[in-house]
């Protein structure tokens, strides 16, 4: 086994344990690890990052569902239009992709630089939400929730298509979203993110399956690795600020950003 492998597959581990800590951010990791690690075409590391961030944050949900925190009328209004986007975004957006996308100078783009670029450009978006924080108000979990739904369909397909073209789970689009047009307090919006991620993103990883082939194998290894994270990382969530965390985890991943649009461009 190479030395990145086993790299890779501690980046596994890793994304669980940030997933387990901070509720969240895990698993802009993923797509990353499976490409500069792992050596796994952009394209497929995308689809087994649908699978990863689906299965991790299934984990999550339901132990939020018992705790519960988690709002299914919200979860399912959001999810319908965000699974039904990033299941036809899978299945015939990306495949529509050309290889060639357009030339910068002597640079060729093609359909894998303009993945990576897109999802660094996601990544640096993410870290900004995380270094800046996110609003505490609207904790009360007695506020009563309202529904905007145009404006909550609208960000699931938004969400959606975004998920499907970068493989991230987006929760840094979707808990201002549940808050904002959902009215939900920022608790029960976090926990609530989770299962739509699951949803959205275990039905995204369906258009793959029709698509592409999936090393098993591989993919579920990589899978349990970041379950067994998950566990590690909630139980040192008890002993770590969870704020002071995820504002480090921000400039880490702001970054790692910064990295990938060097590399893929410059590089």
């Amino acid at each position: 086994m190479e030395v990145f492998e086993i790299l890779g597959y501690i980046g596994a581990l890793l994304i669980g344990v940030v997933l387990g800590l901070i509720g969240g951010g895990g698993s802009i990791l993923t797509v990353p690890v499976l490409v500069y690690l792992m050596y796994i075409n952009p394209v497929t590391a995308t689809a087994y990052s649908l699978f990863v961030v689906g299965i991790s944050s299934l984990i999550g949900a339901f132990k939020n569902i018992q705790k519960g925190l988690v709002d299914l009328k919200t979860a399912i209004v959001f999810s319908i239009p965000a699974f039904i986007a990033v299941y036809a975004t899978r299945k015939y957006l990306v495949p529509a992709i050309p290889e060639h996308l357009f030339n910068i100078g002597d640079l060729a783009v093609t359909k894998n630089i303009g993945i990576m670029v897109f999802f660094a450009i996601i990544m640096l978006m993410a870290s900004i939400s995380m270094i800046r924080g996110r609003s505490e108000n609207g904790d009360d979990d007695d506020t009563e929730v309202q529904y905007n739904f145009p404006f909550i369909i609208l960000e699931g397909v938004v969400v959606g298509v975004l998920t499907g073209i970068v493989g991230a789970g987006g929760g840094f689009l979707i808990i201002p979203a549940l808050v904002i047009f959902a009215k939900l307090p920022m608790k029960r919006a976090v926990a609530t993110s989770l299962l739509i991620i699951a949803i959205k993103s275990l039905i995204g990883f369906l258009g793959d399956v029709q698509n592409q082939n999936i090393d098993w194998t591989f993919l579920l290894s990589f899978t349990a690795l970041s379950v067994i994270g998950i566990f590690l990382g909630i139980w040192l969530s008890n002993f770590i600020n969870d704020k002071h965390l995820k504002k480090s985890f921000g400039w880490f991943v702001l970054l790692m950003g910064i990295y990938i649009l060097y590399k893929e461009l410059f590089g």
